[in-house]
């Protein structure tokens, strides 16, 4: 678990064997960070006013997705500058940016937790929040707001260290925070193991302690040197503005790639609303698939990012364009593979929900997995370029194909398809997957014009 794979020694592994074995603990750690919420939700469940506490739940955890926006920039473009140094055996400067970024992530911390103290009751009632959630979903947001730092610098140092080429250890940490976090929440929430029953509050803190205790694992490790070559430095120092503002350079168009993924989302929320209401609970039934169906393919993209930094920052542009020939068959095995499952499984599938079958959300369900399914193959292509983009810090390039596939293509198809053609609700839906196969065109032509590998220590 301790060992770091060093440039020169991981150019002589078989690229796909390395990609693999790179992405696998990745799929791992993302899966269980899905898995975390799911807890929150099942022992929230239980509580005696479910339906509100849920409702709440849900409305906070929105709140929660929309700052956490900022951090995900901050972690793609930190994992970009550390693969590049790591590539050129730049160890001081893996270092420098290892403490420069905990330094920002902290700042990044500060800053939302006030803000989204202070805003919080205003979001959440633009959200559609009632009177009767409002405060039950402040009682879960505000302890995560506050704390928000432990969950912040947890997931850069798992992206520091997939930078380094060393998932297994974020994987572990991982592991260790979900088991404490059904621990503390089943007495928190619940009121177990003589512990006072603080229902949604209960589920903030124990998901906070959890936190806390991984950062502190976290922490302890990147300063006692554990990994070769990666070690924290705790005293503060004065902020790198140039290695700052390549950050948000590198970080600005990732994090706004997740807006425009959301906005298209929406769109697609607010024309089924138009078409039939039931549509909306049957997509969100696929939003919670989708979200676990995802989750490998985008490992992938992540490992490739962290492998093509490397490579880059090496000098070696043969092996960077290996690495992407990998990633695309390895993400689009994946991603079919379970795109067959789900075309073939739709109806049991969507039963685990407890939609009741003969019923109109369970039909709509069904075709909205179908759908899914029939896009994700190429899914599979195009995010294995996004992670060849983001690893070469081309973000702009993959926000600008994201921006006019998604603007210009998918949401006036989704209309035109749902409404002057009238398709419904399946008019809708197709629009998505099919924006995908542009969005693959797109990808291989900027992958073949070969501009984004740019070799260098420095993305």
């Amino acid at each position: 678990m301790s060992q770091a794979p060093q440039p020169g020694a991981a150019d002589q592994q078989p690229v796909f064997s390395q990609l693999f074995g790179l992405a696998a603990p990745i799929i791992g750690l993302n899966v269980l960070n899905v898995l975390a919420l799911a807890v929150d939700t099942a022992m929230c469940g239980r509580l005696p006013q479910a339906e509100d506490a849920l409702t709440a739940l849900g409305f906070a955890t929105q709140v929660i997705f929309l700052l956490m926006v900022a951090m995900i920039g901050l972690t793609v473009g930190t994992v970009a500058q550390v693969a590049r140094a790591f590539g050129a055996r730049q160890y001081d400067r893996v270092n420098h940016i290892l403490h420069q970024s905990s330094m920002y992530t902290i700042l990044l911390s500060v800053a939302l937790a006030v803000l989204g103290n202070l805003l919080a009751p205003v979001v959440l009632q633009a959200l559609g929040a009632s009177e009767r959630t409002l405060p039950l979903a402040l009682d879960y947001l505000r302890p995560l707001l506050t704390g928000t730092v432990f969950n912040y610098l947890v997931v850069l140092y798992g992206a520091v260290l997939r930078g380094v080429g060393n998932t297994r250890m974020a994987f572990v940490v991982a592991l260790v925070i979900n088991v404490l976090n059904v621990i503390f929440n089943y007495g928190l929430i619940l009121g177990n193991y003589g512990l006072p029953s603080l229902g949604v509050q209960g589920a903030a803190f124990g998901t906070l302690m959890a936190q806390a205790i991984g950062m502190i694992f976290f922490v302890g490790l990147l300063w006692r040197g554990v990994i070769p070559n990666l070690k924290l430095r705790l005293t503060p120092s004065k902020l790198d503005r140039e290695l700052g503002l390549s950050l948000v350079r590198i970080g600005t168009p990732a994090a706004f790639d997740m807006v425009i993924l959301n906005a298209a989302f929406m769109a697609i929320v607010g024309m089924l609303g138009r078409i039939e209401e039931v549509a909306v609970a049957a997509h969100g039934v696929g939003l919670r698939i989708q979200a676990l169906a995802f989750v490998p393919g985008m490992s992938v993209s992540q490992a490739t990012g962290a492998l093509v930094g490397q490579s880059l920052g090496a000098g070696n542009i043969e092996r960077t364009r290996r690495i992407v020939r990998a990633s695309i068959i390895l993400s689009t095995a994946i991603m079919s593979t379970l795109a067959a499952i789900i075309i073939l499984a739709a109806s049991p599938i969507v039963s685990i929900f407890d939609v009741a079958p003969d019923t109109r959300l369970h039909e709509l369900a069904v075709v909205w997995m179908r759908v899914l399914g029939y896009g994700m193959p190429l899914v599979g292509v195009y995010i294995a370029f996004v992670g060849m983009l983001q690893g070469a810090g081309e973000t702009r390039t993959s926000l600008s194909i994201n921006v006019f596939v998604t603007m210009v293509l998918q949401i006036p198809g989704s209309y035109i398809l749902g409404f002057p053609l009238e398709m419904g609700a399946y008019g809708v839906w197709l629009a998505f997957p099919l924006s995908f196969i542009f969005k693959a065109v797109l990808g291989a032509w900027v992958y073949k014009r070969g501009k984004w590998a740019k070799t260098g220590d420095r993305a």
